[in-house]
């Protein structure tokens, strides 16, 4: 009988393994693709694209530049489909005045310090094992709790509890996924920092919502 094939290493570029062999170039685990001074990515995070880029920083998170005052942070095992955005604070203008258009990116003077620009922007931070949608939008300063899902097309800002799902434009939380203690519980094992050998011997557990068996398996 044929051995089980490996779990795809952290640091693969391509995890996927087609049936012919080859590589699905349509995904990518961030991590070994992005060298960006502003991205923190986890491990076994990927992220899908129908058209793969040639930048993935770029592609997911085109505002979020070298020289940015914030960061986009994000947790291990997350899932992010084709289309997902992160507009991070480097994209704002300041709306505090009569006027948001920024002067000083055009010239006239020395930028820095110039009253059309607003201030540094507060980071992103993404939870573990987020799942964000197609076309899911993550505006500046959001604060995703782990577990949470975030379904096609929502417009995400502010700070989602942990486990819950989310949806719309505005988004909002429609329901937590599961009851107050076992969130309490799942935060508490958070089983993404695990070994990947251990995660993997807890598979049916995890998927299953088998909090008991999870618990049991816990190193």
């Amino acid at each position: 009988m044929p051995s089980a094939p490996p779990f795809a290493r952290p640091d693969a570029v391509h995890p996927v393994t087609l049936p012919d062999g080859s590589a699905h170039p349509g995904t990518t685990y961030l991590r070994a693709v992005i060298d960006h001074p502003r991205i923190e990515i986890g491990g076994y995070t990927y992220a899908s694209a129908h058209h793969p880029p040639a930048d993935w920083a770029a592609h997911i998170a085109p505002y979020t530049y070298p020289f940015s005052p914030e960061k986009l942070v994000i947790g291990r095992f997350c899932q992010i489909a084709d289309g997902a955005l992160f507009v991070t604070a480097s994209a704002n203008h300041r709306h505090d005045g009569f006027s948001t258009y920024p002067f000083a990116i055009f010239g006239g003077g020395e930028a820095a310090g110039r009253p059309s620009l607003p201030g540094p922007g507060p980071d992103t931070i993404i939870g573990h094992d987020v799942w964000i949608g197609t076309r899911a939008t993550i505006l500046p300063g959001a604060r995703i709790g782990s577990g949470t899902i975030i379904g096609a097309g929502a417009v995400v800002a502010g700070d989602i509890p942990a486990y819950s799902l989310v949806a719309g434009n505005p988004a909002r939380v429609i329901r937590p996924r599961f009851e107050a203690r076992t969130i309490a519980r799942l935060l508490e094992i958070a089983w993404w920092d695990w070994p990947i050998d251990r995660i993997l011997a807890a598979e049916a557990a995890i998927c299953g919502a088998d909090l008991a068996a999870l618990e049991a398996i816990r190193p």
